[in-house]
């Protein structure tokens, strides 16, 4: 049986803004996303394009590190998005 991994993800969402999410399953959630059916804040924001995805072992990591991320400026999240190695100084 393949090891399941939690996702931190960040979306552009029409409006320019950036949404910060967390799943098992990133197709399928931005999918929910672009049907109107995910977050409140997305669903007036329509459509989102994913900028960028994080992978980890558990959901106690991948939600730590989606919380961090919604903790930053808009500034620290385009930096991530253009350096998504950055991710790891959440890690650490």
């Amino acid at each position: 049986m393949a090891e399941k991994l939690y996702y931190v993800y960040l979306l552009r969402c029409d409006d320019d803004t950036l949404y910060t999410g967390y799943t098992t399953d990133v197709t399928r959630r931005i999918a929910v996303h672009n049907a109107g059916k995910g977050a409140r804040y997305t669903r007036a924001r329509l459509p989102v394009v994913l900028m960028g995805c994080w992978s980890f072992p558990t959901k106690s990591e991948a939600l730590r590190v989606e919380y961090a991320v919604k903790q930053w400026s808009r500034s620290q999240k385009l930096r991530l998005i253009a350096s998504p190695d950055l991710i790891s100084e959440l890690m650490s």
